[in-house]
């Protein structure tokens, strides 16, 4: 095939649309993220002569560069149009170096929007490969493969195989892993609330207020109700104040994960892989920035939007600076392509973001929405004390016509307009009801995917393209922590209430702490952090972090060489690693939790397979694995010895024993030779036969004895057609010459998976 033009860009999703606007003299092909890399089982990194990376072409990508290489041999110009981002600009170097582009014939566009006017300006305004920007993406690429290759070893020898360290990813977990801590030491205190329900002299319009003072005891407050039996109550003052709200910016891509995950509720990974297929459809434009910025385009067209659908009025231009460190390298912030879509065609995912991206982009440009805050405090005869209560009237809507920012100590942000009746200073309000209700302190919040995002982005590590990821990897990746809900702690509590000149008292529940969605670390997750953050304080400094970001920026900016940043990290951290490596001991974790009604010490600890708790020693030694969720360090007694009386038997099924128990990845039942996996909400504690059975009769009838040896929860032991090998989870391994595949027991099978790597390889990197 012969061609005039080639046009290679990162993903085949944007393929067709470019296509379709460049016309027949110009062939699209996508390289499909990354042609090369680093070796991916090697250091691939040359300490000794500057660092320098040593690059591959992974065997999955060979096909993609043999068909580019030919290609680019028949064109007469090759438009490299990767990304506009620090690793898009890599990706163009990268097909440079591997296609052997001559820079005659070499052309680089860059593009912020799949639109036909902006792909025809980029044509027509090519540029060189900006090297800063790739050398800040090979700083970054090399010190992260520099700590992590140096760092996990560690990890594998004091803790446990197969962990994992980076750079930005141990940061991050470090993050949610003191909030945690700050919990654990947390005592919630208790205390009463004060309410009141009121009506003026007169009229039926309800008014709730709340005291201004909170009572430490059940005593003081019952006091307060008793004083308070045949009070008078008037207005003592009201105070009304007008506001202006000012809207938020449009999105930035942190910003844009943040309230992705507030208002509908998206996973930051679900956010990108949305916004990304937005994008390539040329619907918004680039999804990777850390700007603010939008084009005087697209402010016309907002200007244009906003004076024929809502009037001059609710029109307020505005550009707004970007304010979070290190931005500089996108162009504009995300928003539509086309202001006048005002919906699209897609999935209901698709749909939903850019409804949020749209209205958040006109919102920006709309005026500020005026308000009027008013505070009531009434007085008693009886106590110095005063009841306060407040309301927001919306007197000129402005941008909140369009949009309100979402918070994230809400799951519904919007306001609500709250108007107090009519009422002055020294207006007499009857007492509908008094109660006293007694509350906790609350603990400090587990952070969300969204406010760990903000969180990471205010501290200045990390940036935009590598947020999603970091997230990923330590939810789903390592395991070292989990997005889950947490209960909560529960106390019984003694409420009050006057009615009718009569103090009555109820009883209720009161769970502190209960949170939903958020990230729990792992026992895993803690014991990594606490001994990196021992061993190698720097690594984990949110400061020092947060300094080489600033120092990558340098090298994009040009002020500095790559790899100089580099070896200033490197020095002191390598000899860290060398002192570090130079101590044997196994880093162990044990708490003592208490004894048992036998007498027996009930312990806690952290060993080869993971978390457990033990009873007694010896022959009287008795252990079970933690339930997911449970952590050494708040483990108490009773949950211990609930845990400890796992092995169970449930009953027995055609005379064969029917055993509850727990493993490494959950519980499950033992029956015969068969292990069969407790479906999720069963607990193995209260389970009985009547629904053991279906699970039981499953499990015999669609695994024939031949094919499955045996079976521990989550690991398998398969006669496949090339031998006997163990199957967990998608992963296969295989069984090490001279191990007998019928006499695995389950912690031969976690130690062949320990010590072994998978037998299906990974795919490559950023194939978007």
């Amino acid at each position: 095939m012969n061609v005039k033009n080639l046009v290679i860009v990162e993903s085949p999703g944007k393929v067709k649309t470019i296509q379709q606007y460049l016309g027949k003299e110009y062939l699209v092909k996508a390289s499909i993220g990354h042609i090369r890399d680093l070796e991916e089982h090697k250091l691939s990194v040359d300490v000794q002569n500057g660092f320098q990376p040593e690059y591959v072409v992974p065997s999955n990508k060979k096909k993609v560069v043999a068909e580019l290489g030919k290609l680019a041999g028949e064109a007469q110009t090759v438009w490299l149009a990767s990304d506009e981002d620090r690793e898009g600009e890599a990706i163009s170097w990268h097909l440079r170096e591997t296609l052997q582009l001559p820079s005659q014939k070499t052309r680089r566009i860059v593009f912020h929007e799949i639109t036909k006017n902006a792909i025809l300006e980029a044509i027509e305004t090519p540029r060189d490969i900006d090297m800063n920007l790739v050398n800040a993406q090979q700083a970054r690429r090399v010190l992260d493969r520099l700590v992590g290759f140096e760092l996990s070893p560690i990890l594998w020898r004091k803790i446990q195989p197969k962990l994992s360290a980076g750079r930005v990813q141990s940061v991050a977990l470090r993050l949610i892993v003191d909030r945690e801590k700050e919990i654990m030491a947390f005592v919630p205190t208790p205390y009463y609330r004060v309410e009141a329900l009121f009506h003026p002299e007169g009229s039926s319009a309800n008014v709730r207020a709340a005291l201004d003072t909170r009572f430490a005891t059940e005593a003081e407050a019952r006091k307060f109700l008793e004083d308070s039996i045949g009070a008078t109550y008037r207005v003592a003052s009201v105070e009304k104040k007008e506001g202006v709200r000012v809207p938020s910016a449009p999105f930035t891509t942190s910003t844009l994960q943040q309230e992705a995950a507030r208002k509908l509720h998206f996973p930051v990974s679900t956010t990108m892989r949305v916004a990304q297929t937005l994008y390539e459809r040329g619907l918004i434009t680039y999804m990777r920035t850390d700007s603010t910025n939008l084009s005087s385009l697209a402010l016309a067209t907002a200007k244009k939007h906003i004076l024929e659908n809502y009037g001059e009025t609710y029109l307020h231009t505005r550009q707004y600076r970007t304010k979070s460190k290190g931005a500089q390298e996108a162009h504009e912030a995300i928003r539509p392509t086309y202001i006048e879509n005002t919906e699209i065609e897609g999935t209901p995912q698709e749909k939903k973001l850019y409804e949020l991206i749209w209205k958040r982009t006109i919102a920006s440009q709309m005026a500020e929405s005026r308000v009027l805050n008013t505070t009531i405090k009434l007085s008693s005869d009886k106590r110095s004390e005063q009841y306060a209560t407040q309301s927001v009237e919306i007197l000129f809507d402005g941008f909140m016509k369009v949009y309100l920012e979402g918070r994230d100590d809400e799951d519904n942000a919007d306001d609500q307009e709250v108007i107090l009746p009519g009422i002055k200073k020294g207006d007499v309000m009857l007492e509908d009801g008094v109660s006293a209700l007694c509350k906790f302190t609350a603990p400090p919040v587990r952070y969300s995917e969204a406010t760990l995002v903000k969180k990471l982005e205010e501290l200045g590590i990390g940036r935009p393209s590598t947020y999603a990821a970091t997230v990923d990897t330590l939810t789903r990746g390592r395991g070292y922590a989990v997005k889950g809900d947490k209960e909560g702690k529960s106390f019984k509590v003694n409420n009050l209430a006057l009615k009718g000149g009569a103090i009555k008292e109820s009883q209720k529940t009161e769970v502190v702490g209960a949170e939903k969605g958020k990230l729990l670390p792992q026992e895993i997750g803690l014991i990594v952090t606490d001994y990196l953050v021992q061993n190698f304080s720097d690594i984990l400094d949110y400061d020092f972090t947060a300094k080489v970001e600033t120092d990558f920026d340098k090298v994009a900016e040009g002020k500095k060489a790559w790899n100089k940043t580099i070896e200033e990290f490197y020095k002191p951290f390598h000899k860290n690693v060398d002192g570090v490596m130079q101590d044997r001991n196994y880093s162990k974790v044990t708490r003592e939790i208490g004894t048992a009604p036998d007498g027996d010490k009930v312990i806690a600890a952290f060993g080869k397979f993971g978390p457990y708790v033990q009873k007694g020693e010896g022959e009287r030694r008795q252990s079970a694995s933690l339930a997911k969720g449970q952590l050494i360090e708040t483990l108490t007694l009773e949950e211990a010895l609930k845990l400890l009386e796992l092995p169970r038997v449930v009953g027995q099924i055609a005379g064969v024993d029917v055993v509850a128990t727990r493993g490494r990845f959950g519980p499950y039942l033992k029956y015969g030779d068969k292990n069969v996996k407790l479906p999720r909400g069963k607990d193995p504690l209260r389970i009985t036969l009547e629904e053991c059975e279906p699970l039981i009769q499953e499990a015999v009838a669609e695994k024939p004895a031949s094919a499955y040896l045996a079976e521990f929860g989550d690991i398998k032991v398969i006669n496949g057609r090339y031998g006997p090998y163990i199957k967990q989870g998608t992963s296969n391994y295989k069984i090490p010459k001279g191990k007998d595949a019928t006499q695995l027991t389950e912690a031969d099978c976690q130690e062949i998976i320990a010590q072994s790597e998978p037998t299906k390889k990974s795919s490559g990197k950023r194939n978007k």
